[in-house]
């Protein structure tokens, strides 16, 4: 299966009760595999979860720690780039040129490296001693 199949397909299985918005997102690791995620949506809506932030979730709780491509997908009318939040999650596991794949369902594709969607990303180099 591939990124955009799997991204389109735990989209299906987004809980979005109160925006109707449904997310699917899936990130190839290091080894290949790809992991899914949908976004989970809470009445108390800070406590919603991204879909990109539960597909690293899942890469994670598998044991991988580096994510080498994205796919995020919605049902809106130009591709939706994923939130503050989830490009610095992205930005954890991932190197600079990672290729993210921002889409549509209805076909529409944008593609950007992490750098791109995150411009002075806050790393690890950050918490090094002087």
């Amino acid at each position: 299966m591939s990124l955009k199949e799997a991204a389109l397909k735990v989209r299906a299985n987004a809980y979005a009760p109160y925006s109707n918005f449904q997310v699917g997102a899936a990130i190839q690791a290091r080894s290949g595999v790809i992991y899914a995620g949908c976004n989970v949506e809470n009445v108390a809506y800070p406590e919603g979860t991204c879909a990109e932030a539960g597909a690293i979730a899942a890469m994670v709780a598998a044991g991988e720690t580096e994510l080498t491509e994205v796919y995020v997908v919605a049902g809106s009318p130009m591709p939706v780039t994923p939130c503050g939040g989830c490009r610095q999650k992205l930005a954890e596991f991932g190197k600079s040129d990672v290729r993210v794949t921002m889409a549509t369902t209805g076909g529409v594709e944008q593609v950007m490296t992490l750098a791109e969607l995150l411009p002075g990303a806050f790393t690890q180099d950050h918490m090094a001693e002087e």
